[in-house]
């Protein structure tokens, strides 16, 4: 994926995060390139997260366990989830230089959003 979004690419990018997993029942998605910053967003009204820091965040986080699955002789680990009592986090690599991070609550199944995500990933590779 190049580096450069142009306005008609984030607009479909950003429908995609509302199509395929704000209306599968994600409270918010944040696609953020790996320093962090936020390149689209939507979310379903409701959700009065930090998301700029969430961001910066999630980012350092999938980096800290991208370096432990070094040590444990993987390249990476794709993929991470933190369950809460109220609401969980999903971070998934998009590509090299972009992440997803979906905040969703305990009525949603993590088999189901894990489908709705590698979907959601196919089609913004796609772009």
């Amino acid at each position: 994926m190049e580096n450069s979004f142009t306005p008609e690419k984030l607009d479909k990018i950003e429908s995609i995060l509302a199509e395929d997993l704000i209306e599968a029942g994600a409270n918010s998605v944040i696609f953020i390139d790996r320093a962090g910053n936020i390149m689209a967003r939507q979310d379903n009204g409701h959700c009065e997260h930090d998301v700029y820091s969430l961001a910066a965040l999630g980012a350092g986080n999938f980096g800290a366990v991208n370096a432990m699955a070094n040590i444990v002789g993987e390249d990476e680990f794709s993929l991470l989830f933190h369950k809460g009592q109220k609401e969980s986090l999903h971070f998934s690599k998009v590509d090299e230089e972009s992440l997803l991070i979906i905040i969703f609550g305990k009525d949603v199944s993590l088999g189901f959003l894990r489908l709705k995500v590698a979907e959601a990933v196919k089609k913004i590779r796609e772009i």
